[in-house]
């Protein structure tokens, strides 16, 4: 399992802060989903071995032209591509573009989400993101429109079947928490566990395409170069 994080300077902690207390909480690894302006680098930081670190990159902006040319830069040079979501034109964009791994936080501010984006993200195999920041983090009126918010999106995500990841958007070691708490936070507000474990897993299984899909191998899905390829 993994967890997708924001480290310093776009978050709180650095990424061998957050990356060595994944560890101690179960995590395989995390993803560093900064800002390209705020990538981190540690390549000096004294990371556990036993916990990988995922260069990805969390493009921001409202302009879906702006957003696809960022994806056409990243999308060879990042192991994941997230697009953060939080309005109707970029949550539609997002679900339409197979380059793009993730979108995330789909409503947040002004966003929403419906059947339409729910069919597209699985026709295009775009994850769209659980994020539980606000239910672990806010409080008031802010935490109930959040509840509201994953209720309906749990109820697209379910009925049409889209695929998806989980997170607690941490953008420090202290929001880090371990899945088996998501996975009880996630109950409370009518997740079933087996969800939650999925869309933690999910990070990984992304990871794990993209590598295949980035390796000289790879040619296209169902052919890869083997030992009698003519041109290997």
């Amino acid at each position: 399992m993994y967890e997708a994080v924001h480290a310093w300077p776009d978050g709180d902690a650095t990424v061998a802060r957050l990356a060595n207390t994944a560890g101690e909480y179960g995590y395989d690894g995390i993803v560093v989903r900064n800002a390209d302006d705020a990538r981190p680098d540690h390549a000096d930081e004294d990371i556990d071995d036993d916990v990988a670190v995922v260069e990805a990159n969390e493009i921001s902006t409202d302009n879906p032209q702006r957003a696809s040319g960022f994806v056409g830069n990243y999308r060879e040079r990042d192991r994941l591509v997230v697009v953060g979501g939080g309005t109707n034109a970029i949550n539609r964009f997002a679900v339409e573009q197979e380059r793009v791994d993730v979108l995330a936080h789909p409503m947040r501010g002004d966003g929403d989400f419906n059947h339409v984006l729910a069919r597209a993200a699985r026709e295009n195999g775009v994850r769209v993101e659980f994020d539980l920041s606000p239910v672990l983090r806010a409080d008031g009126g802010e935490r109930v429109r959040a509840l509201k918010s994953l209720r309906k999106l749990r109820e697209l995500i379910e009925q049409y079947d889209a695929p998806y990841v989980v997170s607690a958007t941490p953008e420090s070691h202290l929001h880090l928490r371990a899945p088996r708490e998501l996975v009880a936070v996630g109950e409370t507000i009518g997740f079933d566990a087996g969800m939650i474990r999925e869309g933690l897993a999910e990070w990984g299984r992304l990871i794990e395409r993209n590598e295949r899909i980035q390796s000289e191998e790879f040619i296209e899905p169902g052919v890869e170069r083997g030992r009698y390829d003519e041109d290997a």
